[in-house]
Parts: structure tokens; sequence; C-alpha cells
């Protein structure tokens, strides 16, 4: 038995109501819909998300000084932060928790289209949902695959510029951040192990990030490298 299989609960709630727009749209279109539905939904959680993002990104000059002045006095470090996050009224966790909130979701949405279903008899402009791309027929199908992996390449690109940008405006160096920005194109490579209804759900909620994180930054903060890969 699969790991997910706790969240199957709320997989038959998702199932029935992307099954219920399905008895009036195009089942592809019901994805579409239902996800940005959902998304619409979390978005309170993404606000909540930036402006801890944007608060950590304020402190990060002052967080860098005090690291360099206290490097070799790891105790008093960690009190000069403290007290730096006490009287700046900010967590060093701030925006995490409503990323992880989102994590079940995006969960229940992967064991829905991966999952064997009625929904994935469907199809999307002929080619059935649940085939992956090593079942593909024909250059019909492929194309299709192809539209939704140019399409998440596309999303991966606008997102990895955004995460150099990010990763040049730290005041210092993080670990891995040269890599870490190249993990923007991982949706496309993990399209290919899916069927079309993820990778459709895939594409949706990408564009949504994208378009989400442009506005909640349209003030010319950036988000922090990490987030822009997520």
């Amino acid at each position: 038995m699969s790991v997910l299989a706790v969240l199957d609960p709320a997989v038959a709630v998702a199932h029935a109501a992307v099954a219920s727009l399905a008895h009036v749209l195009p089942t592809a279109l019901a994805i579409v819909l239902f996800t940005v539905a959902v998304r619409l939904a979390l978005h309170p959680l993404a606000r909540a998300a930036a402006r801890g993002e944007k608060s950590r990104a304020r402190l990060a000059p002052k967080v860098a000084e005090l690291n360099k002045r206290f490097k070799n006095r790891p105790e008093k470090q960690r009190e000069a932060l403290a007290e730096l996050y006490r009287k700046e009224q900010v967590s060093p966790f701030a925006g995490c928790l409503p990323v992880l909130v989102q994590i079940p979701f995006f969960s229940v949405m992967y064991r829905l289209f991966t999952t064997p279903n009625d929904l994935l008899d469907h199809t999307l402009f002929g080619v059935p949902l649940g085939l992956h791309v090593g079942g593909a027929q024909g250059a019909g199908q492929l194309v299709v695959f192809g539209l939704l992996y140019a399409g998440l390449a596309a999303v991966g690109f606008v997102n990895f510029r955004r995460a150099r940008r990010a990763a040049a405006a730290q005041p210092t160096p993080q670990p891995g951040a040269g890599l870490l920005p190249y993990l923007s194109f991982g949706s496309v490579l993990f399209a290919a192990l899916v069927p079309v209804a993820a990778g459709l759900y895939l594409l949706t909620t990408s564009v949504w990030s994208a378009t989400e994180r442009a506005w909640l930054y349209r003030d010319g903060a950036q988000a922090p490298a990490a987030a822009l890969v997520v």
C-alpha cells in the first residue's frame, strides 16, 4: 500500500468535485478550473508566505552582519539573532508555515491524477488523460505531450530567471545557490513520469504560482530563490 493512501478520503472529495464539473465541461477543463479554484482558496496562505519572506529579506543584511561579527562565538550569535528577530517582531521561520500547509493539497492532486480512476478515461485532444508519454502513439499524441512540456519549460524559464536574480541579490552567497535556480525545470522532468492529467494539473498550478509571485512581488522585492523553484 502506498504511503499516500492515507490521503484517499481527501482524494475522494477532490474526485467528486472534478467529476461534478466534468458533467458540464470537458474533463481536462474541469481539472484546470478545479486547480485554479483551490489555488485561489489557498491564496491567503501565499500572501502570508510572501509577507514572511519579505520580512526575512529586509532583515537579511543585519543577519549577515551579526553572523559575521559573531562567527566564532556561536552562543552569542544565537542570542544576537534572537534579539534582532524579537525587536523587529519577525519570526526566523516567517512564511514557511503557509507553504507547508499547501503541501497536502498538492499531494492529494498528485494522488488523484496518478491513481487509476474514471476521470483518466477521458481525453485531451484525443489523448487519454491517463496516458504516459511512453505509451504515446502517433504524431498527434506526441504533439499534445510536447505542448505540455513546452508550457512547463516556459514557466520554468521564467522562474529560473527570477531565481537567478534572487540569488544574486542575497547579501552573502548561499550554499548551492548556483544550482538552485535550475530546479525550476524540475517540473518538466516530473511531468515526463506522470500521465497527461497530472501534467495538465502541473502546468496549471505552475502558471498560477508564477503569476501569483509576480503579483505578490510587484513592488520590486525579490522572492527567495528557494521559493521560486517550488
